[in-house]
């Protein structure tokens, strides 16, 4: 093994410089997971600054559907000559930390696997850190690269066993016992949680010294006026010698490992890995993050971490990039099948079960027609095989006006009730029910999915020889189109956002690209020329598409300040990345190969945050403003879908030329 790190020239790759500089590297998160739905999160310098963060984090079923912390985290301590130094840090009252084990940081890289560098007088640690893909066990591996004495290492666990969204305080409540296991101890804090294992692949001395650390602090938490403040369990603490050149493997699980195979499994979990060597392989891994599979018979997307779950609509909007855009076309159609019971469910006024439960909301099902028309360009035959009649089905649905939150008009639109569920993907509701962004009637975007839904019919109907199935599409797509261009329109060379009655919102939104970048086009090419140029001047930033104009009442660019705040700039002025493969798609529809260059300067732009927020993925949203700082989760299905697909199609498309 070479065990010269300062051979490493790692795609992201931080510094000294950068690492002891809290201002720079609290802001900057590291995200494992084993896609079953357990992780590992924390900052780069692994100080915990939000109550999600975690060293093992994982559902547990009986307890319900969020994820619980049960180890927050490790300090290490290198002991040399009877001399301590603590290479952990923890945030406490008034700004304090400790200990500040941070400035013994030299480097830290996540290449193949997040690896940070420790140098300590003569002695240079390595620590790498991997999430088993076969069950919830996190390992972290120990390398003596140098030390000119007898070294002994120390580790202290961290424990909290609570539910994500809640803290945990010094109570009577608490088991605080462990056993003795193989290479290590077990314990279980509360009733109804699973047994924590942490083993080493050595033996190893445990000296129990119960301890509650209190007051610790998550910064994150505290900047967003939410609470931050909680004490944590630490039942002593794990010792052993180590020598230069030797490798010591840690393993926390909620099973029992078998500690002989720890280092063939780490070596093993290596070779599996996809190296961030650049900016698509940064996406392609933070892309098999998101999927769960809770069941060896379900799969699922989640929408993002470190407090993603699954939601229907998102599930649809990511499933093509999250898929067929990183060449996983068995996970699309097992995703689907796994969907499939559910809106047989739902279209037969059934009970809903599994976790799509929002799949009644307006426009659930015309994303997942949209998704569904992705996978037969990519494969036909097999469209045909499986999918062709759910299609149909989905569209005879809707337009018998059987679908409770989306009914058919006179003149061939949809119209939406924005009092039923979230009637669009641009809705946030607060607890007193109130819509920040109240969308009704005729959406722009859901009236160009349905004349999609309705071509595409038309198209499997001409494909399995049903004539009459085929007029009455056609017809009804006709219809449609007909009324969008007269209801949606307008003198601005623009589309109006939603139209309601007599009311029309001038507002400049970015949902009337979504009906330029279509695959059954509603607009000529003039038309949608104006559009794009008014997306450009009005919407256009370096991270992404506003969702809302400077030039139009209510812009807010900045996500900062309340939670109300936050959600009501979200989509009245915030930047989306994922919106970008929209605007790709429809530019590329008007100036051809005389856009890649410019199209390809625009996601140079994103790739900047692979170094920033979430390392190696991207954030829900982006302020619409400079400094166009990252918010919201740190990593976000949507937003990674849509970016693999337009870097896929970006190199297609100059492929061709």
């Amino acid at each position: 093994m070479d065990y010269n790190y300062k051979k490493t020239n790692a795609y992201l790759k931080f510094d000294k410089s950068r690492m002891v500089n809290l201002e720079y590297s609290l802001y900057r998160e590291i995200l494992r997971t084993n896609r079953r739905g357990a992780y590992h999160c924390t900052t780069l310098v692994e100080c915990n600054t939000r109550k999600q963060h975690g060293l093992l984090v994982l559902p547990v079923p009986r307890l319900g559907d969020t994820n619980h912390v049960l180890l927050s985290s490790l300090d290490e301590t290198v002991i040399q000559h009877g001399a301590d130094f603590n290479l952990g840090i923890h945030k406490y009252d008034g700004n304090n930390y400790s200990p500040m084990g941070h400035k013994y940081i030299r480097e830290f890289d996540c290449d193949s696997l997040p690896r940070t560098i420790y140098r300590v007088g003569g002695v240079i640690l390595s620590k790498e850190k991997m999430f088993s893909l076969e069950d919830n066990s996190i390992f972290i591996r120990y390398t003596l690269i140098d030390a000119h004495s007898p070294t002994t290492m120390r580790f202290k666990p961290f424990l909290a066993f609570r539910d994500v969204n809640e803290l945990t305080e010094e109570n009577s409540i608490a088991d605080l016992g462990y056993k003795e296991v193989e290479n290590g101890i077990s314990m279980c804090m509360y009733t109804g949680y699973p047994d924590l294992f942490m083993q080493f692949n050595k033996p190893v001395n445990f000296v129990f010294e119960p301890n509650w650390y209190k007051g610790v602090e998550y910064m994150q938490d505290m900047n967003h006026g939410l609470p931050y403040k909680e004490d944590l369990y630490v039942p002593g603490y794990f010792e052993l010698p180590i020598q230069k050149g030797e490798s010591v493997i840690f393993s926390a699980s909620d099973i029992h490992v078998d500690t002989n195979k720890l280092v063939s499994s780490f070596e093993k979990g290596i070779k599996e890995r996809t190296p961030r060597s650049s900016f698509y392989n940064c996406l392609k891994n933070s892309a098999h993050q998101f999927y769960y599979r809770p069941t060896k018979d379900e799969l699922y997307l989640l929408n993002g971490y470190p407090w993603g779950e699954v939601k229907t609509r998102e599930q649809f909007m990511a499933l093509e990039g999250l898929t067929l855009g990183v060449g996983k076309k068995d996970a699309f159609e097992e995703i689907v099948d796994t969907a499939i019971p559910t809106i047989q469910q739902f279209m037969e006024g059934k009970p809903i079960t599994g976790f799509l439960k929002d799949i009644g909301d307006a426009d659930v099902l015309l994303w997942v027609i949209r998704a569904l028309k992705k996978f037969q360009m990519c494969d036909s035959e097999r469209f045909y095989l499986k999918y062709a009649s759910l299609v149909s089905q989905i569209v005879s649905f809707i337009q018998e006006g059987n679908h409770p939150n989306l009914k058919p008009l006179t003149n061939g639109l949809l119209t939406v009730d924005n009092k039923v569920g979230y009637p669009s993907w641009m809705h946030n509701k607060i607890s007193d029910g109130h819509y920040l962004t109240p969308r009704t009637g005729c959406l722009v975007e859901v009236n160009a999915f349905w004349y999609n839904a309705l071509k595409f019919n038309e198209e499997i109907a001409r494909n399995q020889d049903n004539p009459k199935l085929e007029r009455k599409m056609a017809l009804l797509a006709e219809i449609t189109k007909t009324s969008f261009l007269e209801v949606f329109l307008n003198d601005g060379g623009y589309l109006y956002d939603y139209v309601v009655g007599n009311f029309v919102d001038w507002s400049v939104r970015p949902n009337m690209l979504l009906a330029i970048a279509v695959d059954y086009p509603l607009l000529d090419k003039r038309q949608s020329k104006s559009i794009i140029d008014i997306v450009t001047k009005e919407l256009l930033t370096p991270k992404g598409i506003r969702s809302l104009s400077p030039k139009s009442i209510g812009f807010r660019p900045r996500c900062e300040g309340s939670l109300y705040d936050r959600l009501y700039s979200a989509f009245n002025g915030a930047a989306w990345p994922w919106l970008l493969r929209a605007y790709q798609e429809a530019y590329l529809k008007i100036f051809q190969q005389s856009g890649l260059s410019f199209l390809d300067r625009l996601l140079i732009g994103v790739e900047d945050e692979m170094s920033n927020d979430g390392i190696g993925s991207l954030s829900s949203v982006y302020d619409g403003s400079i400094p166009y700082f990252g918010h919201g989760q740190i990593s976000y299905a949507i937003n990674v879908a849509g970016i693999i697909t337009a870097l896929n199609v970006q190199k297609m498309f100059g492929d061709e030329y």
